[in-house]
């Protein structure tokens, strides 16, 4: 699918949206005609990437500096959008705190209270948020970025595993309460790439060895127009990879 014009006057809320995948896919949904309402914590990297999508394509970005594990601002940022816009095309929440890489007795409480407000109750609290503006649109698309830790847990990964277990619990329910409606979610497994959070768990790592995020691009629009089930089975990005190239061979 090119990226030209095959997301006009779509309105795509991404999550995590300075760096890393949530930066690929707000530059990507951008190129391709929506108007991004991009979420990070910092102000600065919204601003670039602001700079970065105003020479891609001529028109900014809404920037949002807000914290996913805070309810009160979700709830606000969905009633902004609301006034604005009254629908949202598509979300992708790529917003994820990964936490300490410690065993799991060695946890300290505010650390784990702390990730489960990022990676768990965030996600149930932005889906409250946004899901009247989703079905209020006319082909809503809901991505959520997951992690291959959640079936294969490894030692020392607790937090980060378990809260995305329950994350994947909560849009797996989700998606079947709105199974007659026309709203659709899809679970998306990256797998290792070189991204910030995976220096941070994997410092010994030599990231030339993993893919850059940017190769999730074409995927992200695919899924954006994808006649979706429900979300039984995650999208994992190597096996969709596999099948691409098999198929432009």
């Amino acid at each position: 699918m090119s990226e030209t014009q095959s997301l006009t006057d779509k309105i795509a809320l991404v999550t995590g949206a300075s760096r890393g995948i949530g930066r690929v896919a707000a530059l990507t949904l951008a190129r391709a005609g929506a108007h991004v309402v991009a979420v990070a914590r910092g102000q600065g990297g919204l601003e670039a990437l602001d700079d970065e999508i105003r020479g891609a394509t001529g028109k900014s970005a809404t920037l949002v500096p807000l914290d996913v594990s805070d309810g009160d601002a979700l709830d606000q940022l969905g009633f902004a959008i609301h006034q604005r816009f009254g629908r949202l095309d598509l979300l992708v929440h790529a917003a994820a705190l990964l936490g300490p890489i410690t065993p799991v007795g060695h946890i300290e409480p505010k650390h784990w209270d702390k990730i489960v407000a990022a990676n768990l109750t965030g996600t149930y609290r932005l889906i409250r948020s946004v899901e009247p503006l989703l079905k209020a649109a006319a082909r809503p698309r809901a991505i959520f970025l997951t992690t291959g830790r959640v079936a294969r847990p490894r030692a020392f990964w607790g937090p980060y595993g378990a809260t995305k277990a329950g994350m994947e619990h909560i849009v797996r329910t989700w998606a079947d309460e709105l199974e007659n409606t026309r709203v659709r979610a899809v679970l998306l497994d990256p797998g290792a790439m070189r991204t910030g959070m995976r220096a941070e768990a994997m410092p010994g790592e030599d990231p030339a060895t993993l893919p850059d995020p940017q190769e999730l691009a074409p995927l992200f629009l695919e899924l954006a127009e994808a006649e979706l089930g429900l979300p039984t089975a995650n999208v994992v990005f190597s096996e969709w990879k596999t099948a691409a190239t098999r198929a432009s061979a």
